[in-house]
């Protein structure tokens, strides 16, 4: 089968991994792609889909912002010269952005969650969320709600049939 222009170009978004627990727990205010500064064995470890954003997040730090307690596992072909697992890796923003987030997660009280991992073009980008936290009612309520929408779902499913 003859490949398509589009997946010789690689413009194709694969997603490795999605942070479905920082949906649940805050309200995503917005949403920026960014890039990922990263080793070589990370990046094959990325491909392999060995990674983990679970309680992972970024915080702006002076004119940079930085990527916290996300676990990429040790590549299987590495040798010595492998990456460690849970290190703090730069994001890549330009100026004018890092300043918004600085301004909008100092005064605001929001934070910054990283939502997902995927390869755009060959390259390794996050999307990271500015996020509110919610409470322990406002999960409740959200859990009731796609519940509720289950139900409707699946009556008007069954009344089709």
């Amino acid at each position: 089968m003859a490949r398509t222009k589009k997946e010789d170009s690689g413009e194709g978004k694969k997603i490795v991994v999605q942070n479905r627990k920082a949906r649940h727990d805050y309200d995503i205010v917005d949403r920026i792609e960014t890039g990922i500064v990263l080793q070589g064995t990370e990046v094959k470890s990325l491909r392999a889909g060995k990674v983990n954003l679970k309680d992972s997040y970024a915080l702006v730090e002076g004119r940079e912002v930085f990527l916290h307690r996300v676990h990429i596992g040790a590549y299987e072909g590495g040798t010595y010269y492998n990456h460690e697992p849970e290190r703090t890796r730069k994001l890549l923003l330009h100026g004018v952005e890092i300043r918004r987030l600085a301004g909008r997660t100092q005064q605001q009280g929001l934070t910054l969650v990283p939502l997902s991992i995927y390869f755009l073009k060959g390259r390794a980008k996050i999307e990271l969320g500015v996020a509110k936290g919610k409470k322990q009612y406002d999960k409740r309520n959200a859990l009731a709600e796609r519940q509720a929408q289950r139900e409707v779902q699946r009556a008007l499913k069954d009344r089709n049939r």
